[in-house]
């Protein structure tokens, strides 16, 4: 079967960003707060078992986040002014979040369009939040298709978000590549509707028991051998 598409996760395969623990250090930091990063990762899984994101609804986004910060700094036992704080970390997180697109994206992402394959993007982000970073970085135009949680009210690696992005292509799960950076909710979930993953591996950190890539750019290599 003749290979159709491509489609890519976002964050740490096509851009990069300081971590979640650091973004939150540092905002609460230019209020004066001190937490350590061991403290924020303790709160932030803590965080993640209240907070259902395959319900979150684009209307109620401000909400859902405000919320969640203020569960976050009560974990860290900072629940004073913790309403106010939990705003401005949503209002001000891609201000200290440092976006950077790797340098091997662009040569690809061009590359692919070249050779005639369709472009998809599958992230467990949020809409507006796709929409911010995508435009700061000038990558929008490189996508046939964008698909996010509020896309579908589901994330990676739950099938119907791969199964949601394959409808809209109207391609076939063989006919498709998915390149991400988790195990789990990249490789293993495109694998289980049966469309071939690779791990991004820039820095060599996964086993040999995974299709990867060290350079964005292998996959154009692999794309000519697919198509012939």
């Amino acid at each position: 079967m003749q290979l159709k598409a491509v489609l890519f996760d976002l964050g740490l395969t096509l851009i990069r960003t300081e971590s979640f623990p650091e973004i939150y250090r540092i905002i609460l930091a230019s209020f004066g707060i001190k937490a350590s990063i061991d403290s924020i990762v303790l709160a932030q899984k803590e965080t993640e078992k209240e907070f259902d994101m395959s319900t979150y609804d684009e209307s109620y986004r401000k909400e859902f986040w405000t919320n969640y910060n203020v569960s976050m700094l009560k974990k860290l036992g900072l629940e004073k002014n913790a309403l106010f704080v939990g705003e401005q970390i949503d209002a001000l997180w891609w201000d200290y979040s440092h976006l950077q697109v790797y340098p091997d994206v662009e040569p690809t992402l061009s590359g692919l369009k070249k050779e005639g394959i369709r472009i998809g993007l599958v992230s467990n982000g949020f809409k507006k939040d796709l929409n911010r970073v995508l435009s700061e970085l000038g990558l929008e135009k490189w996508f046939d298709i964008i698909v996010c949680i509020d896309s579908c009210n589901c994330a990676k690696p739950d099938k119907e978000i791969f199964l949601y992005t394959l409808r809209r292509l109207g391609i076939k799960p063989d006919e498709t590549v998915f390149v991400g950076d988790s195990v789990m909710q990249d490789y293993e979930g495109a694998l289980g509707v049966g469309i071939k993953p690779y791990l991004i591996d820039r820095n060599g950190k996964f086993s040999s028991n995974y299709n990867k890539l060290t350079r964005l750019t292998e996959i154009l290599e692999l794309i000519k051998k697919e198509v012939k």
